[in-house]
Formats: structure tokens, C-alpha cells, sequence
């Protein structure tokens, strides 16, 4: 078990720290908003070890090295079981669950750890290069377009609903070859499927999961053995024909894969759009400065990515004895990184709780945390920004104005955090 190696810190700051954390994990107002629980974390217990369990990190560098340490590896290591939610039935049937499906299928790579990572992720990663995700950009412009014009024609209604959702959605189906009549049911399912990450999630979450995962799966099985009868030009049927040398993604490999990039790339990116707008919501001067100046759309988008980030928690688990941010560590000892907290550390970022849609112009900014780092950053980081940017430009390019129309309430989840709601008014050009 991980133990400090100077000794244990003073009993009122490991107190304070471990109800920061149940703050941020456990109760509606962290949840709303967890960053006053990231500071206290930060600037009292930066290394904090847990009376739930685990190690917390909550510093830029110590947060960035982790993620980038290979005595620490992702294996089982996804936020939700690493932290229960305290309710005995609901871990026992995560757990339940999470036993049916290693027995079943092969581990996600989001969860594995090298030589099998580093093979799939050479496979995979050919299909997310700067360049290829930039040849898309026209084509989710498009998308957004679509979008855009459903919400002025409505002139008012939910933002998540009629944009930040079926957005990415769309993206990721029309990459992987999903017919464009399976959009709306695939979004509803990777919905469900995504609390899984949560340890927050209730019984009946986790019920639901494992019934939209379980029909996922089923999907995406009868669209392979379409794609392997008749391939297209998607890329689906390119991780099909994947190869490097004599290797090749096996079937629950690729079935793996296509749940995957919905539940990273899918979710990760509506919440962008919506915390997004949100931010901007609460800073006006901000917003009327995007407004006239686009030119800052992808500073903006990157300010939003550190203010609010979409993720807010990495996890890894100790793969072998290791020594680090004076602690001692044994294998199995899990320690989980605040990616929020590290994005508003004042050692890396001037006015950290500050709204700035300009902080990333002329190199002021250094890289913020909210797609990890190390081997496992994120894939889908590139296509995100591509979105988020043609999202922001659109609305800037077809709305004299945006305003909210209502309360904009985070669901209760904060691994993927983002808006349950977002109603808004525009007023097009």
C-alpha cells in the first residue's frame, strides 16, 4: 500500500483534503463546480493519499510526469472502479459487469497497457494525423452546418440537444461508415454506456450501461461482417484491412476500437461545445470579444479545453515498486490525476481562474492537460479542436448573437464532465 516515505502528514490537512475530495466526488455542489476542492487540494495536500483509496494528484507536473511514467500503467485502471460510489450494490455489480466483459471480449485500449497498447495504437493512430484530421475539417464543417441551420430555424431551444450532441456523433459515424439512419440510436446508446467511467454511477446507470454497451457491440459486430463482405471508404473497413508487417487487429480488436472512439471521442467533444458556451455564458466580455474578433476561435477553444475541461480525471495503477512525489509505491497502488486542478495550476498558468479566450495567442500558454499525456494522450485530440474550432466559427458566422434562455445544469458526472442542458436564443445574420 502507498505510504508517504518523510511519514504521514498533519491529521487537519489530510481531513480537509479527504472531504475536498468527497466534495468533488460525492456532492452535487463539487460536482457543479469542483474547482474550490481542486484548490485546496492543490495548495494544501498536492500528494494526497486518500482515505477512499488511491493516491491524488493534483499539481501541472506532478499530474503531467505520471501520465507520462512507465512504472504506472492504465490496466483496470478506469476512474469509475478506482473509486466507488460508496453505494455496496452498485460496486458489486460494476464489478460483476466488468468480470462478464473481460471473460467476453478483449480489453479496451484505452485500458491497456505496452507491448498490447503500443500495437493497436500503431494501427489505429494512422487514421488520426494531424494531417488526415485536417483534410476533414471541410467535411465537419459541413456537419455543423447542418446543425447550425436546425438551430436557426428553432431560433431557440437546448444547445446539447440540437447541436453539441448529434455534432460528433455525426463525425465519428460518418469516419467509421455508420449509416446515417443509426445516428440518433448510436448516440443514444454511447449516452448510456459512458457513465461506466463515472464513480458516481447508481445501480440502475450501471444496469442501463451494460444493456446499451451489450447492444453497441451487437451493432457494430453485424457492421464489420458488412464491411468485411463489402468494403468502403471508411474507416471501419480500413481498421479491417489494418496491417503492420504481419500483424492485424484481431475482430474484438476492432469491435473494441469502434466503441471506443464513440465513448472518447463522441462525449468528450459535446461537452467542449456546451462547456464551451457555458463559459462564455458566465464571461460576456469574453463572448462579445469572440463575437468580433474569430480570429481567436482557436485560442478560445483551447482556454475552454483549460478552464472547463471536458475530462477531468486520469487514472493509472503501479505496475512495479517505484518511488515518486515522496511517496512509496507497490504494485497495484492506484493514483488518480485532477486534470482540472492541473489546468488551473498558477505555476504553469498566469491568472489561472481567469477566462482569457486569448491566453493561447503568441505562445503564452503552455499545453493544458485535458487529453492526458504520455502514451496514452488522446487520440481524437486534433479532430476535437477541428470540431470545437468549426462549431465556434459557425456560430459566429451565422448569429449576430447567442443568448442563454435558461439554467444550464451539469449532469452529476465529473471523469467527462459536462452540461445536461444548455437552452439557448440566436439571432441569425
Amino acid at each position: 500500500m502507498a505510504e508517504l516515505i518523510d511519514g504521514d502528514i498533519d491529521a487537519d490537512r489530510r481531513r480537509r483534503a479527504d472531504e475536498a475530495l468527497f466534495e468533488v466526488f460525492a456532492s452535487a455542489r463539487g460536482l457543479a463546480d469542483p474547482n474550490p476542492s481542486y484548490r485546496t487540494l492543490r495548495e494544501e495536500t498536492p500528494v494526497h493519499l486518500s482515505g477512499f483509496g488511491g493516491v491524488v494528484l493534483s499539481r501541472y507536473d506532478d499530474c503531467r510526469s505520471l501520465l507520462r511514467d512507465n512504472r504506472f500503467g492504465n490496466g483496470e485502471n478506469s476512474p469509475g472502479s478506482a473509486f466507488g460510489s460508496g453505494d455496496p450494490e452498485a460496486i458489486a455489480y460494476r464489478r460483476e459487469m466488468e468480470a462478464r466483459r473481460s471473460e467476453s471480449r478483449p480489453e479496451s485500449m484505452l485500458f491497456l497497457d505496452p507491448p498490447d497498447h503500443t500495437r493497436q495504437r500503431s494501427l489505429v493512430s494512422r487514421a488520426f494525423t494531424p494531417r488526415r484530421v485536417e483534410g476533414l475539417r471541410d467535411r465537419v464543417a459541413e456537419l455543423a452546418e447542418e446543425r447550425l441551420d436546425d438551430l436557426a430555424e428553432a431560433g431557440t431551444g437546448d444547445l446539447m440537444t440540437l447541436l453539441a450532441e448529434p455534432l460528433p456523433v455525426s463525425v465519428i459515424s460518418e469516419m467509421l461508415g455508420v449509416p446515417q439512419s443509426d445516428w440518433p440510436e448510436i448516440r443514444s446508446l454511447v449516452t448510456d454506456v459512458v457513465v461506466t467511467l463515472e464513480p458516481s454511477a447508481n445501480l440502475d446507470e450501471l444496469k442501463k450501461a451494460e444493456v446499451a454497451s451489450q447492444a453497441l457491440w451487437h451493432y457494430f459486430t453485424e457492421l464489420v461482417a458488412e464491411r468485411r463482405a463489402d468494403p468502403q471508404d471508411d474507416l471501419l473497413s480500413a481498421l479491417i484491412e489494418a496491417r503492420d508487417e504481419h500483424d492485424k487487429l484481431s475482430e474484438g480488436e476492432i469491435l473494441a476500437v469502434a466503441n471506443l472512439l464513440f465513448g472518447a471521442g463522441a462525449e468528450t467533444t459535446t461537452n467542449l461545445i456546451g462547456n464551451g458556451i457555458n463559459a462564455l455564458f458566465n464571461h460576456p466580455e469574453q463572448l462579445d470579444r469572440l463575437w468580433a474578433d474569430p480570429e481567436l476561435v482557436p485560442s478560445a477553444v483551447d482556454e475552454i479545453l483549460r478552464y472547463d475541461s471536458p475530462v477531468q480525471i486520469d487514472g493509472r495503477s503501479c505496475l512495479e515498486p517505484a518511488e515518486a512525489y515522496g511517496v512509496r509505491f507497490e504494485p497495484g497502488d492506484r493514483v488518480l490525476t485532477l486534470l482540472g486542478a492541473a489546468n488551473r495550476d498558477p505555476e504553469h498558468f498566469d491568472d489561472p481562474e481567469t477566462f482569457d479566450i486569448a491566453r493561447g495567442r503568441e505562445g503564452r500558454a503552455e499545453p493544458v492537460m485535458s487529453f492526458g499525456s504520455g502514451i496514452h494522450y488522446c487520440l481524437g485530440a486534433n479532430l476535437a479542436r477541428v470540431e470545437g474550432q468549426e462549431v465556434f466559427a459557425g456560430l459566429i458566422r451565422r448569429f449576430s448573437s447567442i443568448e442563454p434562455a435558461g439554467d444550464r445544469p451539469y449532469r452529476q458526472r465529473l471523469v467527462l464532465r459536462g452540461l445536461d442542458t444548455c437552452p439557448v436564443t440566436v439571432t441569425p445574420r
